[in-house]
């Protein structure tokens, strides 16, 4: 630890020799023993506690990452990047038969994001937008079907099966070649 050769720990003993004397010298060696044991003690505590709030420290890291990765709500995390407002889920949980209801879209929806050619200035302008007289699709399932010109050519189907046309009656002959 202090890096001393067996001379100079000897050349230590004489002078405390002379300086201490031969009677107290026992006693002198034992105090040191004990409070280089007392420092060493000391110093295995502290380097102890030292590796303690290390592991702690880092235990609670890891113990804060697993309840992190625990607590991730994968569903709110999707609803605060998809609908930050809430206006989405407004729209599917608020009923519009109740009166006093307020379409999210006209409430939340500023005039100049809205969709359509732009709007004439004047007298126009005022006036409040109309809804389509008609929607821009119908789904075939919900047109009904043409009227037909005659009831006899409605009721007979196509047939199903149309024979092939009659063969020949007699076979063509081979003719020879001289």
């Amino acid at each position: 630890m202090f890096d001393l050769a067996w001379s100079e720990i000897a050349l230590i003993g004489v002078v405390a020799l002379v300086v201490i004397g031969p009677k107290d010298l026992p006693e002198a060696i034992r105090g040191v023993a004990r409070g280089i044991a007392k420092l060493r003690r000391m110093a295995s505590e502290f380097q102890g506690q030292a590796d303690e709030l290390v592991r702690e420290a880092n235990l609670d890291e890891v113990r804060q990452s697993i309840n992190e990765i625990r607590n991730f709500n994968v569903r709110d995390e999707f609803t605060k990047a998809v609908d930050k407002d809430g206006s989405i889920r407004k729209t599917f949980t608020d009923d519009p038969l109740k009166p006093g209801y307020t379409s999210p879209s006209a409430s939340t929806t500023p005039a100049a994001e809205s969709f359509g050619p732009p709007a004439p200035a004047g007298e126009a302008a005022a006036e409040a937008p109309r809804p389509p007289a008609a929607p821009a699709f119908i789904p075939p399932s919900a047109v009904p079907p043409a009227p037909v010109a005659s009831p006899a050519a409605a009721a007979a189907p196509p047939p199903a099966f149309v024979p092939p046309a009659e063969p020949p009656a007699t076979p063509p002959q081979p003719t020879q070649q001289s």
